[in-house]
């Protein structure tokens, strides 16, 4: 009964064919010869209402509403019900009624000419209003047959004649009997957003990223970022319909929206450092090295490796060379994982080595696993949560039986963890 079946949106094809008594509207729509140039847009793009209509008068027992149309029985007016689209036959709008309520109160009958009279009087023989609109299809139930009243929905009798009425959502066309649909969408704007417009009803829609609220016009907009925590790699903020993703300083919003990649500040100059430091970036950040300066009895051999010599009695109990590096971390990373490569440059016949951590690493988050007779690798044991510095002093002991020798180097391994997991 709402026509749903009959819209658009369940597939159905407009009526794009018109016969002879049929209007063909200019979006190709079909309506009745009847309906045009009746103050209705049954069209939809007002083609049937144009500036060359010529509307008629309306007659001496009809009643004119405001916007010209004409209402079949003027006794209409002011009966309670508004029968005009516009609602000019009743109150507010129309102040008659103010004394036609205080006349034809009660039991009286308001006759088509304005006059009132008792009830009793009516359909007794007498033409008691003066234009006999009285005496007018009495004892005549109009409404037992639609042939006879023509309603297309429902009819109302009256003492005298009948009066054909609209469901909810339609209003009466000027013949007094056809109901149509009214388009609630262009005429009272019910929703906030989308309005869908269905026989004798309408539906509000909302705009993505909006939802219909509980009173079914209304749309409130839909807090994505609480609907899911893995929308955006660092932070999700709502906004109106839609969200956005952020990154945390040092990180750029990379091109899929959500993602967040390190700002390289090294390569981009955006730093700090002087002509005299070295860049280094991590995620997240940078840090400025300052040149290395070595501790005596070391003296510098390169820029990042410090050396002790055997000639000098103070680095016998010493490693012989001190190298120093830098990595970065991401905090959190997935454990156990390979994060560092260690190995003998120089191999002496009937040598082995001995890899371990001397030193940095009182959390016992990391250890050496040997991999080959001059290798090893360090692996991280135990996540690591930043932002943190680690220095670390991974030690290469060089053992000879055969000449009686034993030395170690040490690789001075700074770690960067950084702040956040990406």
């Amino acid at each position: 009964p709402d026509g749903s079946d009959e819209l658009s949106a369940a597939g159905c094809a407009p009526n794009n064919t018109c016969d002879d008594s049929s209007f063909r509207c200019h979006n190709k729509a079909c309506i009745s010869q009847r309906f045009i140039c009746d103050h209705d847009n049954d069209c939809g793009d007002g083609s049937d209402e144009s500036v060359e209509c010529v509307y008629r008068s309306c007659g001496s027992e009809e009643f004119r509403c405001r916007d010209g149309r004409c209402l079949l029985s003027s006794q209409w007016e002011c009966d309670g019900y508004a029968d005009c689209p516009d609602h000019s036959d009743e109150l507010p709008l129309n102040l008659k009624c103010l004394a036609a309520g205080s006349l034809c109160n009660g039991s009286f009958f308001m006759c088509s000419n304005g006059r009132c009279i008792s009830e009793l009087n009516l359909c007794d023989g007498k033409d008691d209003c003066g234009d006999e609109s009285d005496e007018r299809n009495c004892n005549v139930n109009e409404c037992l047959n639609r042939r006879v009243s023509g309603c297309t929905q429902d009819c109302q009798d009256l003492t005298v004649g009948y009066k054909c009425k609209c469901w909810p959502g339609f209003h009466l066309k000027d013949d007094g009997k056809t109901c149509v649909d009214v388009d609630e969408c262009s005429s009272t704007l019910p929703c906030s957003q989308r309005c869908i417009n269905t026989y004798g009803s309408f539906m509000c829609n909302c705009d993505e990223g909006f939802e219909l609220a509980a009173d079914g016009t209304s749309c409130i907009d839909w807090d994505e970022c609480s609907f899911s925590e893995f929308l955006c790699q660092y932070r999700c903020v709502n906004t109106p319909g839609s969200f956005s993703c952020i990154c945390p300083p040092g990180y750029y919003l990379y091109e899929d929206g959500r993602s967040c990649e390190d700002i390289n500040e090294c390569d981009t100059g955006n730093n700090t450092c002087t002509t005299q430091q070295v860049c280094f970036n991590f995620q997240g950040g940078y840090i400025c090295l300052n040149p290395l300066q070595c501790q005596p009895p070391y003296v510098a051999v390169s820029d990042n490796q410090c050396m002790c010599s055997a000639e000098n009695p103070a680095c016998r109990s010493r490693p012989f060379t001190i190298l120093y590096r830098h990595m970065d971390l991401s905090s959190g990373r997935t454990v156990p994982a390979d994060i560092f490569q260690m190995q003998a440059t120089t191999r002496y016949p009937g040598s082995f080595y001995i890899f371990q951590i001397q030193s940095g690493n009182d959390g016992r988050e990391f250890y050496m696993r040997q991999t080959s007779n001059v290798s090893a690798t360090l692996v991280l044991a135990r996540p690591i949560k930043g932002p943190r510095e680690v220095v670390l002093d991974l030690e290469m002991v060089t053992v000879n039986n055969v000449i009686n020798f034993r030395g170690s180097s040490i690789i001075r391994l700074t770690i960067y963890v950084s702040e956040h997991p990406f």
